[in-house]
């Protein structure tokens, strides 16, 4: 199938002042283009078109051509609410596969009394990405029975530097023996990241980057500070999977996914009441409609409590697996269209899950809502709930981009650049 590389409307813009997000879902493609303003970004344009039942699987693209057609279709509505074409884009990936951790490597200086500089750690860095790709590829190669897998680093982070045990926020400089440097790292394979180059290249829209969804969301809460203390646990949960960030002290502990999103409660509503996808969607997303007779509604009710139960199970053992956490925030934001049902928002303040975790008291469990975003704002009113958190996660990555070659930047920031790729 042929697409048409512009679509009709306006000229593209002729300034580099524009960026698009597209958070490109299981359930839906959302669009957001903003623009840059000193330092921050403005939302002027918000679109979202429906995904059909077989585009995606597990959060990664199944189908390319349709995909492209329903980004044509919510680039094309925010671009007529923001009068003009974008031409550099950001785009999310999803999915069990896309493996993100923090890992910390030891090294040993040979000339302990010779001050730090940039290309010492420069080498550092580069150590502990090797060590985290060969990591990565192994467990992905693991999942897939494929020992050839390709994987790619999508995203990396500064999360701490310690020197001789003391933590430092500038390691430029110093004297000293061992040094360990903690980066959080995401690599997802090369299969998922060909098929959204594809999807740029037939919208004819230039890749700024992709990036890990989890990261996305908690770029969007951490902003500029590089002394940031936030400390939550994210969960993005979409139409085809979970996503799950623990962030403590403004770094990112780790990612992990699994594949229980709000599609999963339809199927088993779908199969427990014998209906359609397209019936069973519509009970679940009115369930909490007084219209549904109650007989129907404790169907839907018992139906939906199955799924919830393995999900929950799902949340317990995403953050059981981060190991090197002494205790987990005591915080859960929740973004994402399958956050929006209300059971399961109940079962995380209700349940008993978190018991055997590590938590130090029971997690409060609240949304995010877009006013907590920091450095953007939106002057549509569209991008109005927990829905679009992701896509301006993926607006602030965007704007880390283009902004990482300042020369007034700190350390963290100087470094957190050499990350990037």
């Amino acid at each position: 199938m042929v697409f048409e590389k512009l679509r009709t409307g306006r000229k593209p813009d002729a300034s580099n002042d524009y960026i698009v997000a597209l958070d490109i879902g299981t359930e839906f493609v959302k669009a957001l283009i903003a623009k840059l303003e000193d330092d921050s970004l403005s939302i002027v344009g918000v679109g979202r078109a429906r995904q059909e039942l077989s585009d995606m699987h597990s959060g990664a693209i199944a189908d390319i051509a349709g995909v492209v057609r329903n980004c044509e279709d919510a680039l094309s509505q925010a671009e007529s609410q923001a009068g003009l074409q974008a031409k550099r884009v950001v785009i999310g990936i999803a999915g069990e596969l896309v493996k993100g951790v923090t890992n910390t490597i030891r090294y040993r200086r040979p000339q302990p009394d010779r001050p730090l500089d940039t290309a010492e750690m420069e080498f550092i860095i580069e150590k502990v990405q090797e060590r985290a790709q060969r990591k990565a590829q192994k467990q992905i190669a693991l999942e897939t029975g494929n020992e050839d897998v390709e994987v790619k680093l999508v995203n990396s982070a500064l999360v701490s530097i310690h020197i001789d045990g003391y933590k430092i926020s500038n390691p430029i400089g110093f004297q000293g023996r061992d040094v360990a440097v903690q980066i959080y790292t995401a690599f997802a394979p090369m299969v998922h990241i060909g098929a959204l180059e594809r999807v740029a290249d037939e919208l004819s829209l230039e890749l700024l980057a992709v990036a890990a969804e989890p990261f996305a969301v908690s770029r969007s809460l951490l902003g500029s500070d590089a002394g940031s203390n936030f400390t939550a646990i994210l969960a993005d949960v979409g139409g085809g999977t979970t996503d799950i960030a623990v962030v403590n002290d403004g770094g990112v502990e780790g990612t992990k996914m699994f594949g229980i999103g709000g599609r999963s409660f339809t199927r088993t509503i779908a199969s427990e009441m014998d209906l359609s996808y397209k019936d069973a969607e519509k009970l679940k997303v009115n369930i909490d409609n007084s219209q549904i007779k109650p007989s129907v509604a404790k169907e839907v009710n018992a139906a939906i409590d199955k799924t919830l139960e393995v999900w929950v199970a799902g949340v317990e053992l995403a953050l059981s697996e981060f190991d090197s956490v002494d205790h987990l925030p005591n915080r859960i934001l929740l973004c994402g269209g399958g956050a929006s049902l209300n059971k399961l928002v109940e079962a995380l303040k209700r349940d008993e899950w978190h018991k055997d975790l590590p938590f130090s008291k029971k997690p409060v469990v609240q949304y995010i809502q877009p006013s907590e975003v920091i450095g953007i704002t939106d002057t549509t009113g569209g991008a109005n709930d927990h829905t679009f958190i992701t896509a301006m996660g993926l607006l602030r990555v965007g704007y880390d981009t283009i902004m990482g070659s300042g020369e007034g930047d700190s350390i963290k920031e100087k470094l957190n650049r050499i990350l990037r790729i």
